[in-house]
């Protein structure tokens, strides 16, 4: 007569393997939530981009704030990015803005959200740091 049941050899065989199938997939799904993070960001960039250029087609130069696109109805951005507040894992800074120039500055919030910083220019010339 037999009992039935697992060996401790068997049990350690699957949890071996669960430990592998996990050492595999772990990076992975970081790597994949960093560059969703990433393209979050290069994303929010081309749209202050373009919301900049919208209103330099309107009024024949760049708002003197942020606070021009945001705050007219219908309004160029529906979502303030400058607020200092994370979005997509990212924060927004403005390094310039005056009538003829613009740069925007988006900074990872911690450093497992994003691999490294994105600026967007004038032109809608958008470069990683």
């Amino acid at each position: 007569m037999t009992k039935a049941g697992f060996t401790l050899v068997e049990i350690m065989i699957v949890v071996l393997i669960i430990a592998l199938l996990s050492a595999i997939a772990i990076p992975n799904v970081l790597r994949a939530r960093i560059n969703a993070h990433d393209a979050s960001a290069q994303a929010a960039l081309k749209t202050i981009a373009t919301a900049m250029e919208t209103y330099l087609s309107t009024n024949s130069v760049y708002p003197p704030n942020t606070t021009a696109l945001i705050g007219v109805t219908p309004p160029y951005l529906q979502v303030d990015y400058f607020d200092g507040n994370p979005h997509g894992g990212f924060t927004f800074t403005v390094d310039t803005l005056n009538a003829s120039i613009y740069s925007v500055t988006a900074a990872p919030a911690s450093v497992n959200l994003g691999s490294g910083s994105y600026t967007i220019t004038t032109g809608s010339v958008l470069v990683k740091n």
